[in-house]
């Protein structure tokens, strides 16, 4: 900033920080996605990424330190919930990907899919978001952004009752309520139909088609009867389902089912008439399912 004293300059630089957050490890991949862990004032941890494609450049961010749903193959609820993060922590993952990204490319996209639950921490998620989309802050559409959620009804509902277009993902994992409560224990207190219902309320008052992410799991949720079963439930909506190969973490039992088993619950969804999509795995070579690298850095400190 030459526009200021240098004296000014010199005391700015002592004593003012840019970030409240610092990076304390940063792995890339192959494929030229970046894993962040940031260390927060308080000494708490958490992820973001950047995940690069041909014409995207999206910014994955996290939304509690930790996470109280409690999902059995996922790496982030495995030390529990600590706190939500705030506006500002909330911001700086975005800011600190954007510091990732070279002068030819720019953010396209924000996926609040990283560590927690994007919902439980509505208010100060809407308020960063708020910011983001806003001409005087990052000026990215609405439509650019998807908030993933367990499923948390009433949440649902005043995330579209905020007015913006964001995209919903509702991260399902199971076509029944039997399993989904083994899988995602918060379900027994809710239910699919809930959910769904939920879900179909946000269709109607945003007019953003919802997507339902279900991570597949080899010899768990991944047969050809659950496929079925899926396609019944989705058929009639207005649904797209994202198929999610599970990333292997080591502290889990579970794996992923293996490309055959894998494009054969797609084809079953296609052949149903429920727009499918497997999602393209980023970041296999360096701890890339959420909440890994936060928890082998828990595991060293400790």
């Amino acid at each position: 900033m030459r526009n200021l004293p240098r004296t000014l300059r010199v005391q700015l630089e002592a004593g003012f920080d840019l970030f409240a957050s610092k990076i304390i490890a940063h792995q890339t991949a192959g494929d030229r996605t970046e894993k962040l862990l940031l260390e927060l004032k308080d000494g708490e941890q958490v992820e973001c990424v950047l995940m690069r494609e041909t014409r995207r450049r999206t910014a994955c961010i996290s939304t509690q330190v930790g996470c109280a749903m409690g999902c059995v193959f996922c790496a982030s609820g495995l030390l529990g919930v600590k706190r939500n993060l705030s506006r500002a922590e909330i911001l700086e993952q975005i800011l600190w990907v954007k510091r990732c990204l070279s002068n030819s490319e720019r953010l396209t996209n924000i996926v609040v899919m990283g560590i927690g639950e994007p919902l439980a921490n509505l208010e100060n998620l809407l308020s960063a978001l708020d910011e983001v989309v806003s001409p005087g802050g990052l000026g990215l559409g609405a439509r650019r952004i998807t908030v993933s959620t367990v499923g948390l009804p009433r949440q649902i509902r005043e995330l579209a009752a905020a007015g913006y277009q964001f995209n919903l993902a509702v991260s399902l994992h199971a076509p029944n309520d039997d399993l989904r409560s083994r899988l995602v224990p918060v379900n027994g207190n809710i239910g699919i139909d809930a959910i769904l219902q939920a879900a179909d309320d946000y269709f109607d008052a945003t007019g953003r088609r919802v997507s339902y992410e279900y991570v597949l799991l080899r010899n768990v949720n991944d047969s050809p009867e659950l496929a079925l079963e899926l396609a019944e439930l989705l058929r009639e909506r207005s649904a797209h389902v994202n198929l999610i190969p599970m990333n292997r973490v080591s502290e889990l039992p579970f794996t992923d089912p293996g490309p055959p088993a894998t494009h054969q619950f797609a084809d079953i969804l296609h052949h149903a008439g429920v727009p499918t999509t497997v999602r393209k795995r980023k970041g296999a070579d360096i701890d890339a399912a959420c909440g890994q690298l936060r928890l082998k850095a828990e595991s060293r400190r400790r």
